[in-house]
């Protein structure tokens, strides 16, 4: 897909989550922004999935670790057709089958989290599970900066990098920032890569926001053989509107009325930007 192309579904993405998080009245849209670029990647180019066919034997799967950045796993599966994207709207609503994290149930979502550091732990079982079966597909997980701080995630990554978990993907969404302020003030994992590289995974730095630095960092994880990836894609936190971008108060806040129409004249005015670029091309 081309990058053009793929920067529009992200500025969707990005909308959906303005669009849930403002109509929740709460969620966490700092961290959903910054891996939007991310999710877009992985549902519209990287993962083999069908979103007619949600459970398909061998699709991709994908844990979200850090569950909070729910708005944009739900953003992404939306735009790529596996529900409604009317229904971010209902995001955290009783009877919604969006919640604040994800759940089993929900079209495309493999696994339910919540619990920061857990969700790895997953994905290990998960790629165990596809050795054991001798399955081909392939299994991702989304981090963030401020979860590795959790004790689990090391254990996750001693056990994936001594079982040789190739078809494992980490990706590591460092933002810089947790709900207390920067991850280096609160309680610093850095460096994060060479931390990786101890536990035997075999390590790349990536650009979040720059689909060809992703796409050569996934490419590179595929042909990875003999040991588990981990990408770490540095990113900026509220990603693409003006005033939560770098800002930590933003991690888990809803926008009101006002902060709602500046955020979505901010993404408007970057869907205009590259329709003009999709024009001139």
């Amino acid at each position: 897909m081309k990058n053009l192309e793929l920067q529009k579904h992200a500025n969707d993405v990005r909308k959906g989550i303005i669009t849930s998080v403002h109509s929740a009245k709460a969620g966490h849209p700092g961290g959903s922004l910054s891996a939007a670029d991310v999710f877009t990647f992985l549902y519209f180019e990287e993962m083999n999935i069908d979103p007619a066919n949600p459970e398909m034997d061998e699709r991709d799967r994908l844990v979200l670790s850090k569950g909070h950045a729910a708005p944009g796993l739900y953003a992404a599966l939306a735009h790529r057709g596996f529900f409604p994207v009317e229904d971010l709207t209902t995001l955290r609503k009783l009877g919604s089958y969006l919640q604040g994290h994800p759940c089993l149930g929900i079209p495309g979502v493999d696994m339910a989290t919540g619990s920061l550091g857990q969700g790895i732990s997953a994905a290990c079982g998960m790629a165990v599970g596809a050795k054991l079966q001798k399955k081909d597909y392939r299994v991702y997980t989304i981090l963030g900066d401020g979860e590795i701080e959790e004790g689990q995630v090391w254990e996750a990554a001693m056990f994936a990098g001594f079982r040789k978990l190739d078809n494992l993907c980490v990706i590591v969404d460092n933002n810089d920032l947790q709900i207390d302020g920067s991850i280096g003030e609160v309680c610093s994992p850095y460096p994060i890569d060479e931390k990786f590289k101890a536990f035997n995974f075999h390590v790349i730095n990536a650009d979040a926001h720059d689909f060809d630095s992703l796409r050569a960092a996934f490419k590179e994880a595929r042909e990875t053989k003999g040991m588990p990836t981990c990408i770490v894609v540095h990113s900026l936190k509220g990603k693409g509107v003006s005033f939560m971008e770098n800002v930590a108060d933003w991690h888990g806040k809803a926008p009101g009325d006002e902060d709602f129409a500046v955020a979505m004249a901010d993404l408007d005015r970057i869907e205009k930007e590259l329709a003009k670029k999709e024009g001139e091309a």
